[in-house]
């Protein structure tokens, strides 16, 4: 699968994140506010799973629709994936 530069600009994204919840720790933040900062992380990291599965799974169904093969197992695979990554 190719990783297209939207992906890897919502990691870079994601890192910054993090990197910003380490200095509130190192600034002794209140709990609240890191608590708060890592539930948006959480929540961006489940987008780009998402997204990641989501554009694999039509590139897939595209593959498997051109080579005239059914494309159920390619769906069974992304729901896999889906309910690994929860």
């Amino acid at each position: 699968m190719q990783y297209n530069d939207q992906m890897k600009h919502r990691l870079r994204r994601i890192e910054g994140q993090v990197r910003g919840v380490l200095q509130m720790m190192e600034q002794e933040k209140e709990c609240r506010d890191v608590v708060t900062q890592l539930s948006a992380i959480r929540s961006a990291v489940d987008r780009v799973i998402m997204y990641v599965i989501g554009e694999n799974m039509e590139q897939c169904i595209r593959h498997e629709i051109e080579n005239g093969r059914s494309a159920d197992g390619v769906l069974k695979e992304a729901i896999d994936l889906l309910m690994k990554s929860r």
